[in-house]
């Protein structure tokens, strides 16, 4: 594995506009924060869709190691998702399914390779992908396979293969009550009521990818003058033949100065430096 820091290409990945500011509603300032998910509303598109594409590829590329990985146990839940993901696109306006290949809005052509499925979906959609499942006679959730891009200071090594509490270890506030409630809510998510939450992050650093050790210090930039503001739409979804969970994650990243005038007050009455994944 390269222990290299991926330099980061000169893509359009910021958006325009926060859609949702967690520090604005009381239920998302609540952790876990967690919400019914309406229909329609997992998979998220917006504006700076082909420049985080873009920057997957990238990644991919340089450094696929450090962002891929799916055990041998986890390639029927990664087929399931690919399956499930382009029955949502074929829902989708804009994309177009025919003979084994999917035709994106701009009109770039993904064909879908069966083999490399987290492969396949990082070319369709901007959201990054964990396969979390649940071995017979455990009590927790396992990370057993991923696609993660844009990691928000944490790293997908250190994560693989683990459970629920090891994968937390070093977020503020994840005692074992949180824990045990986060715990209970993997177990409870039916396919048909799918979850969400979000959380916001403040950087200095505009990178997408932003991996952590669990050891390393993290420096947490001044609320008051951090020019970015990040913020990550993270959703559970039950696939219903694997029986796996399914957190993805849909990163939004746009300058402070992007805010709304509300988004921006609201923050003053409720500051947050991290709301925890």
């Amino acid at each position: 594995m390269t222990s290299e820091m991926p330099t980061p290409a000169p893509f359009p990945i910021l958006q325009d506009r926060l859609r949702f500011a967690p520090w604005m509603d009381e239920k998302s300032r609540r952790l876990p924060g967690v919400m019914p998910m309406e229909p329609g509303h997992w998979l998220q598109h917006d504006e700076a869709r082909m420049g985080q594409l873009a920057e997957k590829a990238r990644l991919l590329a340089e450094a696929p190691d450090r962002v891929h990985a799916l055990s041998d146990g986890a390639r029927p839940a990664a087929q399931e998702l690919l399956d499930h993901v382009l029955s949502e696109l074929d829902k989708t306006d804009g994309f177009t399914l025919t003979d084994g290949r999917v035709a994106l809005p701009d009109g770039t052509l993904v064909v879908i390779d069966h083999g490399n499925p987290l492969i396949t979906l990082s070319q369709l959609i901007q959201e990054d992908l964990v396969i979390m499942e649940k071995p017979e006679g455990s009590d927790e959730h396992v990370l057993t396979g991923a696609l993660l891009c844009f990691p928000a200071s944490w790293t997908l090594a250190q994560k693989y293969m683990k459970p629920l509490v090891a994968i937390h270890v070093p977020v503020d506030n994840y005692d074992e009550n949180v824990a045990k409630r986060v715990q209970r809510m993997f177990d409870a998510i039916r396919p048909e009521r799918p979850l969400w939450r979000a959380n916001a992050l403040f950087y200095e650093d505009p990178s997408l990818f932003q991996p952590r050790e669990e050891n390393a210090p993290r420096v947490k930039p001044k609320l008051a003058i951090a020019p970015y503001v990040r913020s990550e739409r993270q959703s559970m979804v039950r696939l219903p033949k694997t029986n796996a969970v399914i957190f993805s994650i849909h990163t939004t990243l746009i300058l402070r100065e992007n805010l709304t005038p509300e988004q921006a007050a609201a923050l003053i009455d409720h500051p947050i430096e991290d709301v925890p994944a």
